[in-house]
């Protein structure tokens, strides 16, 4: 189960919507072996496709050296669908190299950029097995 905080799905849910009609991707970071997506980094897609996201290699490679340097894990890694449902593609889990990670996909399909629901799913990934969870929503995390 993946349980995050109201203030971070949010920032994950703007920054779709902000993003739309391009894939938006980005990590939410916390200590490691602790499953608590503290620190949320949105990223820019360098592919900036609609139909596909990619971290920019460079910015990617700086992120990894500050969490490393903070005892942190990604967490979360995320990134948007703009036409499809929110469940992973098979170069999504092509890409998955986190095992401990909840690939959250979230779908702005329905509205788009306009205000409106979307489709806020998370998966585990691993060795190309998805699995589906649970989301617990917090007002803050404990």
């Amino acid at each position: 189960m993946l349980t995050i905080d109201q203030a971070t799905y949010d920032a994950i849910v703007a920054h779709a919507k902000r993003d739309h009609p391009d894939e938006a991707c980005g990590i939410v970071a916390g200590p490691e072996g602790s499953d608590r997506p503290e620190r949320f980094i949105e990223m820019i897609n360098a592919a900036g496709s609609p139909t596909f996201y990619e971290f920019d290699s460079t910015d990617l490679l700086q992120l990894y050296k500050e969490m490393d340097a903070n005892d942190e894990e990604p967490v979360i890694v995320y990134h948007s669908h703009t036409a499809t449902e929110a469940y992973p593609s098979r170069t999504d889990i092509g890409l998955a190299m986190e095992p401990n990670a909840h690939y959250v996909l979230v779908s702005t399909r329905e509205h788009g950029s306009a205000q409106g629901p979307v489709e806020f799913r998370s998966y585990r990934i691993v060795d190309g097995n998805v699995t589906e969870e649970e989301i617990n929503i917090v007002t803050t995390l404990s």
